[in-house]
Parts: structure tokens; sequence; C-alpha cells
């Protein structure tokens, strides 16, 4: 079991950097002058590929998250509300990365209609996801 958990941290470290960082590509997306082509064209080369690597790390991620659970155990029993409400900081953070998905498609074809400011704001909330589904899994609070 413990190898099963640590590589299950391994992989949500993982990607949880690929959402730390798309974000912050989009950022510089937004900021991008509109005659700047090769750069403009140079951030989405980058945003899809870490996008497509993000998500590759994601689906082991939770497949060994469920093994830990299903097939270990962890989290039933009495006192694991903890548990309850990872799982729904863990749905909001793959809510999180499709959105990334639309997102980065709308600047593909041209439609992103959002700031700067903005996008330096979304990028804060994986740093929250990230925090709170740490302390419920380490403090288990409830």
């Amino acid at each position: 079991m413990l190898w099963v958990k640590a590589f299950h941290i391994v992989f949500v470290a993982a990607w949880f950097a690929g959402l730390f960082y798309l974000p912050r590509i989009f950022v510089n997306l937004a900021s991008v002058p509109a005659d700047s082509h090769a750069e403009r064209e140079r951030l989405l080369l980058m945003a899809r590929r870490l996008y497509r690597f993000a998500y590759l790390l994601m689906i082991p991620a939770l497949v060994l998250g469920l093994l830990l659970w299903l097939a270990y155990g962890i989290g039933r029993g009495p006192g694991n509300g903890w548990l309850h409400a990872k799982l729904l900081l863990v749905l909001g953070a793959v809510g999180y990365h499709h959105f990334c998905g639309t997102l980065l498609r709308q600047f593909e074809q041209f439609a992103n209609r959002r700031s700067e400011r903005w996008f330096r704001v979304f990028n804060e909330v994986t740093v929250l996801l990230f925090a709170a589904i740490v302390v419920l899994v380490v403090v288990k609070p409830f």
C-alpha cells in the first residue's frame, strides 16, 4: 500500500504542477500584443503540450487514489468526513482542469474575452485547492 500511496502523491503533485503553470501561460497569452503572432503561437504550443501532459498525469493520480480508497479501505468507517470533502475538491480540480481546456480552445479560436488580471486570479484557484486537499488529508479535521 505504501508504494501505491507514494505514487499517488507523486502523480497528484505533478498534475497540480501542470495546473499551477497552465493558467500562468494564459496570463501571458492574454497580454500578448495582437501583432505578435510568433509569441502567441509559441505560448499556444506550450499550453497545448502542458494541458495534454497534465491530463496524462491526472489519470494515474485519480486511479491510484481510487485504488487507495476502494482496495485498501483508506477513508472508510466513521470519522472520515474529510474524505468526502477531499473527493469534492478533487472533482473541483478535475473540473478546473477541463475548464482550462475550454479556455485554451478559446485562445486558439481568438475568442478569449477575459483580461490578464482575471487569469492572474484564476491562477490562484489551484493553490487553494491543493492546500485544502493537503490539509484535509494530513489533518483529517472531521
